[in-house]
């Protein structure tokens, strides 16, 4: 049997659980289309900075602001850069931030918890989707089902099912390639590893590889080792050896053997299973003509690496843009688009060309001293604007 439904967002991560709140907020109603079977079936990832101008603006759009707010992980903000040797090249207490740190998974909840109870159709996985004509578009269910719409937005990552409905580009690997790792209760079961991360965000660098390190609010360490490698390179290695093995371990770590122990420690003390993450990119400014009844936000729009923070933040900002343009067209479903897109194209080309140089800078041959320069670089401009 097919159903209808006006407004269809695919995928229920912060972006599209942005847009159905401030469209709920309006009086309009949204299905979200989530593949989860529910919102505890994945781990739904580690800190984010929310950033004053995108991932605030867009909670306070969502009237969540102050809610937010008493998620936030004091101290979260600081940050350490050091060398392969574990020298510190660079602190910053982060006292003076404006990019609180929260935990995605908190910041999902309290999305969820701010949306009628059947917002969400949890275990729906998109198979496919088509145009039908006149702007409304069908789609598919892993389980059969099958829907239509007069508005249909993907908000489903990077290997989203509805951006070829506008677009023929496909993420490219970057290059770089990380495996996860991660550790309980680290000051008192691995106080070196702790120590040596710090209290917030930590960067160990040196040319072409690195440990990439968060502390979350339960006194856990999530830590990404840093490669430039074969696409493949991690998930072969842990698939040969298996991820929650000292092997598989041993092998991540064989070209990090000169760097300082407490550095390899973050990997080889590590709790639980490693998890290898290539990391892919659009090309810098994709975009697309305007296709009728489609359209994309987030990463299924605009995917790039960590390096710029901006991944979550923009996808939370497009889903608040894009309900306002909704919101501000009642009736009018493709003046809301094309206002949309057309803000949404220089603003992501921007974050996406920053996070593009972000990465040679943090990997290039005199690494750890470019990311040096990038954050005094960042509190000389900071402090002039206030100055």
């Amino acid at each position: 049997m097919t159903t209808h439904q006006p407004i269809t967002v695919v995928g229920g991560g912060l972006g599209g659980l942005t847009l159905a709140r401030v469209l709920h907020l309006n009086g309009i109603a949204a299905a979200v289309l989530e593949l989860d079977a529910s919102p505890t079936a994945r781990h739904q990832g580690n800190m984010l900075d929310m950033h004053e101008e995108s991932g605030q603006a867009a909670l306070r759009a969502a009237g969540l602001y102050d809610e937010f707010r008493a998620l936030v992980h004091p101290g979260a903000e600081a940050m350490r850069i050091l060398d392969k040797d574990a020298n510190l090249r660079w602190e910053d207490s982060g006292d003076d931030s404006n990019r609180p740190e929260v935990h995605r998974g908190a910041l999902r909840d309290l999305l969820l918890d701010a949306l009628p109870d059947d917002t969400v159709r949890w275990g729906s996985k998109v198979s496919a989707a088509r145009a039908l004509g006149d702007g409304r578009h069908e789609v598919t269910l892993a389980d059969g089902a099958v829907l239509t719409t007069d508005l249909l937005i993907g908000a489903d990552g990077a290997w989203s099912k509805v951006r070829p409905l506008v677009s023929e580009a496909t993420p490219v690997y970057s290059g770089l390639s990380f495996v996860e790792a991660h550790m309980d209760d680290a000051d008192a079961r691995h106080p070196r590893s702790a120590a040596v991360a710090g209290g917030g965000m930590m960067f160990a660098l040196d040319e072409g590889m690195g440990f990439l390190v968060h502390r979350a609010a339960d006194g856990s360490l999530h830590t990404y080792c840093a490669l430039r490698a074969p696409e493949d390179w991690a998930a072969s290695l842990l698939a040969d050896e298996g991820a929650d093995s000292e092997a598989a371990r041993a092998r991540v770590l064989e070209p990090f053997a000169d760097w300082d122990e407490s550095l390899r420690a973050l990997v080889a003390g590590s709790d639980g299973a490693l998890v290898p993450r290539a990391i892919h990119a659009l090309p810098v400014g994709h975009s697309w003509a305007r296709t009728p009844g489609v359209t994309l936000l987030g990463d299924a729009a605009h995917l790039m690496s960590p390096f710029a923070g901006e991944g979550a933040n923009l996808a939370m900002l497009d889903a608040a843009e894009l309900a306002a343009a909704i919101v501000a067209h009642p009736g009018d479903t493709e003046a809301a688009l094309a206002a949309y897109e057309r803000d949404l194209f220089p603003r992501s080309e921007a974050s996406a060309a920053e996070s593009a140089a972000n990465l040679d800078i943090c990997f290039r041959a005199d690494a750890p001293q470019g990311l040096v320069d990038l954050m005094q670089q960042y509190n000389d401009e900071a402090a002039e604007a206030t100055s």
